[in-house]
């Protein structure tokens, strides 16, 4: 596999919070922080916003015109990614796909930029991704070409997923799609830094097919709009539809409860992910009685610091409420990795994939990108 030369650097009501976090950034950008600063804020971001549009449309005009270089795996390779930054719902997606391809007989692998990633070299996603997909293995690197290659040559890859692609135009796909959250679609109709697209939505017509996530989470005169919308730029193209089902309640150890042990139960949350509203939305909707939501930005390392106000913010909450558990996301989980947190259970949420629409066409989608046999078949 040739290797072209190295891309351009990357443009780049809740419950209670108890630091400015996540959800103060999400008010800023939706407009639900109001009077002067916000608003000058706003504007500020709008600006660079502009700058930023410019460098992503040259970055795009290159290889929409073939002007930079693409390179292409001795297999194939299934992109997953996303108009915004970080809370799609992309790893069940990616998961999925990789359950599905281990059941047509590949050799899977995923490859990925591997933003966020601490000493370990590996982040937060790849980890849990480690432990619900055991045989899978997982490449993260910078380049994402060097990455396929490590895959293919040294891991025996025959087809590769690639997380967070969309954007990552160096490594030909020969399947391109793209995931939408229904709870924040178009990142607030801004582009960096101003919202959080990455891109136009007109973008969406370079996608073979939208997943679109969440969709149990908003009502059905917002989710026809989106259709609309969606269907504006991506044309006849797949358009799938899916909600994130919770299934159990994971606790170190391995031990599991039933989503219906959630029924009334007091909790607390702790997340640091790209969409924190929709995680308490889906442990509101699972039944808990939500007594707090201690927000951190998208991949926080948990370090020290962080673990000792947890310790601190769980203690008060127990000296004012009844609390039976903590609950995190798997994400979170895998970093935190304890059982329990100020003497109080610590138990993550599983969410798993569910097609709403387009079951057998997103089957068909991966059977046509490795309609060769596997080798060795």
């Amino acid at each position: 596999m040739a290797t072209p030369p190295p891309d351009p650097p990357p443009l780049d009501d809740l419950a209670k919070s108890v630091r400015p976090s996540v959800f103060d950034h999400r008010a800023l950008l939706s407009g639900q922080a109001t009077g002067p600063l916000a608003s000058s804020a706003r504007l500020g971001l709008r600006s660079a916003g502009l700058l930023y549009g410019v460098g992503a449309r040259i970055r795009r005009f290159r290889y929409d015109t073939r002007r930079a270089t693409i390179a292409h795996a001795d297999v194939p390779v299934i992109s997953v990614g996303n108009l915004t930054t970080g809370g799609t719902g992309k790893t069940p997606v990616v998961c999925d796909l990789c359950v599905r391809l281990r059941k047509l007989g590949r050799q899977v692998a995923i490859i990925s930029r591997g933003y966020g990633a601490g000493e370990s070299g590996i982040n937060d996603e790849a980890m849990e991704m480690a432990e619900r997909l055991p045989d899978v293995p997982h490449v993260q690197h910078a380049d994402r070409v060097e990455a396929a290659r490590i895959a293919v040559e040294e891991l025996e890859a025959d087809v590769l997923v690639m997380d967070d692609g969309f954007q990552h135009r160096r490594l030909h796909r020969d399947l391109d799609l793209v995931v939408v959250d229904a709870t924040c679609p178009f990142g607030f109709g801004y582009l960096l830094p101003r919202g959080y697209l990455r891109e136009p939505v007109s973008s969406l017509r370079r996608a073979d097919a939208v997943i679109l996530t969440r969709t149990d989470q908003v009502d059905s005169e917002t989710l026809g709009h989106l259709r609309q919308e969606i269907r504006h730029h991506l044309g006849q193209r797949p358009l799938l539809e899916t909600s994130h089902a919770p299934s159990n309640v994971l606790f170190e150890g391995g031990r599991r409860e039933p989503i219906e042990s959630l029924q009334d139960r007091p909790v607390a949350l702790i997340s640091a992910i790209g969409n924190p509203a929709a995680f308490e939305k889906t442990a509101r909707g699972a039944g808990a009685r939500v007594l707090g939501h201690y927000q951190l930005a998208d991949h926080h390392p948990y370090d020290r610091e962080t673990r000792q106000a947890l310790r601190q913010w769980t203690q008060s909450l127990r000296e004012s409420s009844e609390i039976d558990w903590l609950l995190c996301t798997h994400k979170d989980a895998v970093k935190i990795a304890t059982d329990q947190i100020a003497s109080v259970p610590l138990g993550c949420l599983q969410i798993d994939l569910k097609l709403q629409a387009g079951e057998q066409t997103l089957q068909s989608l991966v059977e046509s990108v490795i309609s060769t046999p596997a080798p060795g078949a």
